[in-house]
């Protein structure tokens, strides 16, 4: 039996360099990559990357798009580095909150040849590690005579579309615990196999599962859910889908780890700084590089499986879910609105939510 990490657990090893800005090596057949986070990246290790040949900067179509940027690769672009680039014109040219105050910015030039999967694949790295979706990186021939032993190195082909399959789910444990809402309460603690964060399930009662289970599908929100945040409505909506269970006897919470619509803390906090200057919600996401909504809403159809539950009235305003979870085999018998937590400080949110977004408020 081989004690080698399998390609997982190679791939959680790549994200956990890059969020201490260490780089990774991506390989194909014909080439190699060192791909370093911009986000943190120091000043030292820039200059070792930009040492060793043509450096560039791989960043998403919708930050390019920011910056007039050409993405030849279609969801990519490849920003050549000036060579005076230094670490303050990556973080001027990839963090977006101060894009106003120095709108300056190019022109680049941006790589149209050989592929792009390695970006993609650094790029994806960086999301999962819920950094900025912006990578340092430099291509080497497959012979380079440099030692990278030392760096995690990952097969670039198999890695992406890796990364974008459900990681299966271990229900690690539950245990009882008594709640304001109801004494009948447990918590299960769902584990990712890919060193990702831990999800929960909060069960109300005993429900059947023979029958529709009432349930709300939340994700988790450290300023609304726990700070009471004024600038969203997860709050209340938290804790008026727990109060509705509680009052039926019986229903499932799935409160699942992923901040800020799955682009993690920072990058919420980024977002909430350009919302300030004047954006909306799925603008300032688009500023910095994300899609409107990042979340992968099958990892609740895959815990409710776990838990034995196949059909659900799902407590939700939003079609998406409804959507997909009727495409992971969970039917859908009814949707329960969920109508709480307006605010003059949020409805500049929940109107965008409405309007992008297709939420039924």
């Amino acid at each position: 039996m081989s004690l080698a990490p399998a390609l997982p657990e190679l791939i959680a090893r790549a994200r956990a360099d890059m969020r201490m800005g260490v780089p990774v090596v991506l390989r194909s057949s014909d080439h190699i990559s060192l791909a370093a986070a911009a986000e943190g990246l120091s000043p030292e290790r820039l200059a070792a990357l930009k040492a060793l040949g043509t450096t560039y900067m791989a960043i998403t179509s919708r930050r390019a798009q920011t910056l007039s940027a050409r993405a030849y690769d279609g969801d990519v672009a490849r920003i050549i580095l000036p060579d005076d680039a230094d670490v303050e014109w990556i973080a001027a040219v990839a963090a977006p909150e101060h894009d106003l105050a120095a709108p300056m910015k190019g022109p680049f030039k941006t790589l149209r040849s050989d592929s792009a999967t390695h970006a993609r694949t650094a790029i994806a790295l960086a999301k999962t590690a819920r950094l900025l979706p912006a990578a340092i990186m430099v291509d080497l021939p497959v012979d380079t005579k440099e030692d990278l032993s030392a760096l995690t190195s990952l097969p670039a082909e198999l890695a992406l579309p890796h990364m974008a399959t459900l990681a299966p789910l271990a229900d690690v444990v539950s245990a009882r615990v008594p709640l304001t809402v109801s004494d009948a309460g447990r918590v299960h603690v769902f584990r990712p196999d890919d060193g990702a964060e831990e999800h929960f399930a909060v069960e109300i009662g005993r429900p059947d599962r023979n029958a529709p289970v009432l349930a709300r599908l939340h994700s988790a929100c450290f300023t609304g859910d726990i700070m009471g945040s004024l600038k969203c409505d997860c709050g209340p909506q938290l804790r008026a889908a727990l109060a509705q269970m509680g009052e039926e006897g019986a229903g499932v919470l799935l409160y699942l780890n992923q901040e800020g619509r799955g682009i993690g803390h920072a990058n919420k906090m980024r977002a909430y700084t350009l919302q300030d200057q004047g954006f909306d919600t799925v603008e300032a996401n688009h500023r910095l590089g994300f899609e409107d909504d990042e979340r992968d809403l099958r990892i609740g159809a895959a815990i409710l499986k776990k838990m034995g539950f196949s059909s659900v009235r799902l407590l939700t305003n939003n079609p998406a879910k409804i959507a997909r979870m009727e495409d992971q085999g969970i039917k859908v018998t009814e949707r329960v609105p969920l109508k709480v937590g307006q605010t003059p400080e949020n409805a500049g949110y929940l109107a965008t939510k409405a309007k992008k977004s297709g939420h039924l408020l």
